[in-house]
């Protein structure tokens, strides 16, 4: 990997959101088969039949809810109504809805704790990544990239969550060479073994489980459950979790305080982490604002818009740490940022949307071959 100096010139907001340590992650969905049977908490607070709704203090500017959940970054969250989302934040089941005015408000439904509602709320603005605003780091991002400037007039809102590290890791490890359907049947399985949060319009919702929970879980039953060769790097990675010092989860959290290298590095060791699982884990949920998950779409906007020299080219490990670096050099110490925003522009439900010239630079077949070659090579193994 590379290594990165980057710029702490940003200015931020003034108003400073405290952000609580975020606790272990819930979830959607029904599994793909009956899990092992897991006691519901007794302190599960039942829904109320009327949800109060409160006001989150977000326009739509700094938190774009279609721009934000269904974009590849959690898979646990699930479209409950128009302009509304609802899913697990810790222990906490949560709504999220645009006003008709664009700002946002949320919904406490339930919790498996006792925590009080203020904590709750906390957990959501770290969740959401709330000490962050995006209207100052997009200003930086359009005075350094006129496209990301025009682009930013239409895809606003668009933010990066702060996830809880086991609860991003799991879900990235079922990423690999997977499509989203299946992903997030998979997802779904292993959050379902979670205490139960709740259930809104049919979609049932899970706090994620624990580390201890997921090592009762046998290689053989995620097999059953159509995980394939995924399922030993699940089990393998929760046992190697285990056996680390201070416990797998502080482990994780620690990776917070290290330099992306060192980050990058630490989670490569983990069975079934390629490089860019290991960056998309970094930039969720672990803090670090310049990682930059290269694949094959990513490739496509380096080589179009940042290295063009590079088209035609066979994407390589050195050149996926040049695009990396080409990222942080052009949009700075918020770069993973960016990136998942022109991620999101090249998704077929946004060019849809978008004006047609976003769309009009196609790369030529001898481009696409290559890109296509090394699609596999991407996340490390071919589903067998």
């Amino acid at each position: 990997m590379h290594s990165l100096k980057l710029s702490t010139t940003l200015i931020m907001n003034n108003k400073k959101i405290p952000i609580p340590s975020p606790s272990p992650s819930p979830s959607p969905s029904p599994p793909l088969a009956p899990p092992t049977p897991q006691l519901i908490s007794k302190t599960l607070l039942k829904p109320t039949s009327t949800p109060k709704w409160l006001p989150l203090n977000l326009s739509k500017s700094e938190l774009s809810l279609p721009l934000t959940f269904p974009t590849g970054q959690t898979f646990r969250w699930k479209q409950t109504g128009p302009l509304q989302y609802t899913g697990p934040v810790g222990s906490h089941l949560i709504s999220l809805k645009h006003l008709p005015n664009g700002d946002v408000s949320y919904c406490l439904h339930s919790s498996s704790s006792s925590s009080s509602k203020a904590e709750a709320l906390m957990a959501l603005r770290d969740f959401l990544n709330m000490g962050i605003c995006l209207s100052d780091v997009w200003e930086v991002f359009s005075a350094s990239d006129s496209r990301f400037a025009e682009l930013a007039g239409h895809l606003g809102g668009a933010r990066v969550l702060r996830q809880d590290p086991l609860e991003c890791l799991m879900q990235f490890l079922c990423s690999s060479n997977n499509n989203i359907q299946r992903i997030t049947k998979m997802v779904n399985f292993i959050s379902s073994l979670g205490n139960h949060l709740g259930t809104v319009e049919g979609f049932e919702f899970h706090e994620f489980p624990s580390l201890e929970r997921l090592s009762s879980v046998a290689e053989q039953e995620l097999r059953e459950a159509g995980f394939g060769y995924r399922a030993k790097y699940i089990t393998g990675t929760v046992k190697l979790l285990q056996s680390k010092h201070g416990g797998g989860l502080e482990w994780l959290l620690s990776l917070r305080k290290l330099d992306l290298d060192e980050a990058i590095d630490a989670l490569l060791t983990l069975p079934g982490v390629g490089p860019k699982v290991a960056a998309c884990i970094a930039l969720f949920s672990l803090d670090q604002h310049h990682a930059i998950p290269v694949d094959t779409h990513v490739w496509q906007i380096a080589t179009r818009h940042l290295l063009p020299e590079l088209a035609g080219a066979r994407l390589t490990p050195k050149l996926c740490s040049r695009v990396a670096e080409a990222f942080v050099n052009k949009y700075g110490k918020y770069a993973g940022w960016a990136q998942t925003v022109l991620f999101i522009a090249e998704l077929p439900s946004q060019k849809a949307i978008l004006p047609s010239h976003f769309s009009n630079a196609k790369p030529n077949k001898s481009v696409k071959r290559k890109i296509m070659e090394t699609k596999i090579a991407e996340d490390g193994t071919e589903e067998r």
